[in-house]
């Protein structure tokens, strides 16, 4: 997914019940290709910034499953637990543009938002805790 307003790219989902109550999300490797080479069973870091400006590292790892194809999991049990992440919660991932003087990984910020009802209306609002 692009993000036209700011020319950056981001990958995004609404989490799963699973998901949210074992602190783990998947990509198929479609969604993320952009960001990361597929290398199967390989442990790499993600680097976020969330919307508070707090930094976090995430576990990802890269899998091949002969039904489903390529993916990857982000495991993230503190965050989503500090961050109280629910089913159907968005997450976002926009890149970060990258220093040369900077690790090599690429950053990302993430943000969170949550569906809510006001005034008998659905509407998408920021997760900013």
């Amino acid at each position: 997914m692009e993000n036209q307003e700011q020319g950056r790219q981001s990958f995004s989902k609404h989490l799963t019940q699973s998901e949210a109550k074992d602190r783990i999300i998947f990509f198929s490797y479609t969604d993320v290709a952009p960001f990361f080479e597929f290398q199967e069973g390989y442990l790499f870091f993600v680097n976020v910034t969330d919307s508070l400006g707090k930094a976090w590292t995430f576990i990802g790892t890269f899998y091949t499953n002969p039904k489903i194809g390529k993916y990857v999991s982000i495991k993230w049990p503190q965050f989503s637990s500090e961050k109280g992440l629910k089913a159907n919660d968005e997450v976002i991932f926009t890149e970060r543009p990258r220093r040369k003087s900077k690790a090599p990984w690429k950053k990302f910020k993430l943000v969170i938002k949550r569906k809510m009802r006001l005034f008998g209306q659905d509407i998408w609002g920021e997760l900013k805790v």
